[in-house]
Order: C-alpha cells, then structure tokens, then sequence
C-alpha cells in the first residue's frame, strides 16, 4: 500500500495566496474551507476558547482532536479568538482587513450582534467575499430557526423519498446535507472570488442549507411537477421503486444497472430470461414499468454468484459492482493506484487521510497539514498582526 505524504504547505494549489477568515463549525463550513486548504488557501481557522464541538463527538488520539473534526480542519491554522472581548474583536478586524474571504455559519443575529456582519466587515475590507453559511435564507420567515442534518434531511424531502423506495422512513446513512451544502459554499465563494478577480468588487454570498438541498432533490424528483398543469407527482419514479435495491445472488449481493438499451441488450442477448420480451427492447417501454423490471431481474440474478455476475457484466461493459464498507476504501487497489490517500506527520503520529478526489495538471492540490491541536495557531498569527502582547 502506498500514499502521498503531505509534508507542509504545497505550493502549487490553484488558491495559493488566498487567505481565508473561517468562523464556521460543525461540518457544513468546514468542509468548504478544508476543500480551500486543500487546493493551497492560507485558512485561518477562528474558534471560541471551548473550541469548535465537532473537536469532541467521536474517536479522538487526543483530546479536541476526534477523527470526524481532524478530517474536515486538516492543513488550516487554529487561532483561539474570544469575540466577547474587545481585544478579541480587535484582533479579528486585523485579520480581516488582509483577508480574501470570510466565512461563518452563526445566525444572522449573532453575527450582527458581535459585529461582523457583512456591513461591517465590508467596512473594513471592501473587496471582501463575505460567505454566509446558513440553516434557512435570511430572506424568508424561517431565517432564525436551528437547522442540522438531519432536520434539513426530513424538511428537503429525502426521508418521505427513503419511506417510497423502502417503507420506511428513514435518514441516509451519511450526513449528505451538510457534505451537499458545503460544496455549495465552496463552488459559491467560488464564483464570488472569479468576480472579484475580473471586476475587483467583493460582496456578499448565502448559502442555505434548506434551498441548497431542496435544489439537490428536486434535480431528478421535480420531474412532472415542473410543468403546467403538473404532468406527476414530485418524484423520480425509477430511484424511489421499491425493487430497485442490490440484487441477491447466490452467495452475496451486487449492484448493477442495467439501464440504456445497449447494456440491456448485451444482458439479454448473453444471458437469455425467459421473462425477457422484444416489448422491453426500449428505454421508454422499460421505464413505464420499472419497478416490475427490477423484480423481474432480482430473480435472474439469484442463479448466479457474485464473482459470476461481476465477471460477465464486466465482460458485457454493463455498470456493476461489489459492495464494500467504508472500511475496505482503505485497501481499495484503485484508490492506491491513483495516490488517494495521503499520510500527513502529526504530533499524534501518521494521519492516513482521504485525500483530494480532484486532479490539476498544473496547479495540483495536497493535504497541506495535519489538524492542528485548539490555539496552536494564535501566537504566530497574532505575532504576524503586530499584536506580541
């Protein structure tokens, strides 16, 4: 097994230079901005004196340092600021006034409350992208309502959408609101900094993670709803088909799909189901039935073995594969061969992180750094603002 060891700050990620002010926690913000680290951004990280509290929520090889928060905060500096104080807030408009961006997932309210909503930061630095990373939009009636993951899951649709292909209600079994959201941020601040390169205007940016996912779903689940008069319901018939789940086969299950009139065919043709007939040769006439197809299928794939399907359907090029555990992506032969994890030095030992799942051919990004321990940053930062004391 082989990994990419990340050694300090690279010097070829597309954002170097780039200096980003991050009051975000949880994962939502995090996210965002560990994807900004990773692609070469000097990313500030501002937390209270308790720390952020996905510091605490899982495994940790040491205090403040659980596994779920050292993935999401790797290669950012960790500036212990109490914005209850002057001297705290003082601090903090320093830093802004030689930021690019800042970023922060706290209300509206509280934000104003400390004095740092974009007005005021905008005061500071003009050309500023300010992103606000929010439960609800500030312009609708539910601006100041808590929101999570899992809140966001139910309220966008996702859990009525697990009760249709499962009967049962139910959450993903990732925090996909959070991950979704994040990215949005990302690609939004994104933007805002293209902006700023070709007009030099700053401004302000709002994700939200109720729009964002309510985007996200209705990607394929607005379908005929879209129209007038509604062609549907709300819903994309064939992922939410209670049949469409990995086939069982004689030894383990598989998932495979075989879904445009090329791989049916080649699926028909090699292995020949009596229940096959020359009515199901058209997309449009398979997806008009769908859920009885994917039963008609769990059938066929029952007198067979795993390795049996994966090596005919691998020879038919139809999409299969096994199914694995998040575990066995550790000592997945593609993810060594294209270098995806990467081991970083940490005071706590070798950290073998998920690396950066995009590739630049000029302006690669790394794992620039380990997490670092609550305030490890503060001195050097404060030293760089002129603030020794």
């Amino acid at each position: 097994m082989t990994s990419k060891t990340a050694t300090g700050p690279h010097a070829k990620g597309p954002l170097r230079g780039v200096r980003v002010i991050d009051l975000t926690a949880m994962i939502f913000g995090p996210y965002a901005t560990q994807i900004m680290a990773d692609m070469g951004a000097d990313v500030i990280k501002i937390e209270p004196p308790e720390g952020d509290p996905t510091r605490y929520v899982s495994v940790a090889p040491a205090p403040g340092l659980a596994g779920v928060y050292v993935n999401v905060n790797r290669g950012k500096r960790s500036v212990v600021l109490d914005l209850k104080t002057e001297q705290g807030k003082a601090a903090l408009r320093k830093l802004i006034a030689g930021a690019d961006v800042f970023i922060h997932s706290m209300r509206a309210a509280a934000v104003k409350k400390l004095g740092f909503d974009y007005e005021a930061v905008a005061a500071i630095n003009p050309g500023i992208v300010y992103t606000n990373c929010y439960g609800y939009g500030h312009r609708g009636p539910e601006r100041d309502r808590p929101a999570y993951d899992d809140t966001i899951q139910a309220e966008s649709g996702l859990v009525a959408l697990q009760q249709q292909l499962t009967g049962m209600p139910a959450y993903l079994g990732t925090i996909v609101a959070d991950k979704v959201s994040g990215l949005t941020a990302l690609y939004a601040t994104m933007m805002a900094l293209f902006h700023k390169a070709r007009t030099g205007e700053g401004q302000e940016v709002e994700v939200a993670m109720f729009e964002t996912m309510a985007s996200f779903v209705l990607v394929e689940h607005a379908n005929g709803a879209m129209f007038t008069p509604p062609l549907s319901e709300a819903f994309y018939p064939r992922v939410v088909a209670p049949n469409r789940k990995p086939y069982a086969t004689k030894d383990g299950h598989i998932s495979a799909l075989i879904y445009n009139d090329k791989h049916w065919a080649a699926f028909v043709g090699a292995v020949k189901p009596e229940w096959a007939t020359p009515e199901m040769d058209a997309l449009e006439a398979r997806a008009a039935q769908i859920d009885r197809i994917y039963g008609l299928l769990a059938e066929t794939f029952l007198t067979r073995t795993t390795a049996e399907w994966i090596e005919l359907l691998t020879h038919l090029n139809v999409p299969a594969a096994p199914l694995r555990t998040p575990a066995e992506l550790f000592t997945d032969p593609h993810l060594d061969a294209v270098g995806f994890f990467e081991t970083v030095d940490s005071e706590q030992g070798p950290v073998r992180f998920p690396g950066v799942p995009t590739w630049f051919s000029r302006t690669p990004g790394a794992v620039s750094g380990p997490t670092r321990t609550l305030g490890a940053d503060t001195d050097d930062v404060l030293r760089e603002l002129g603030l020794e004391e």
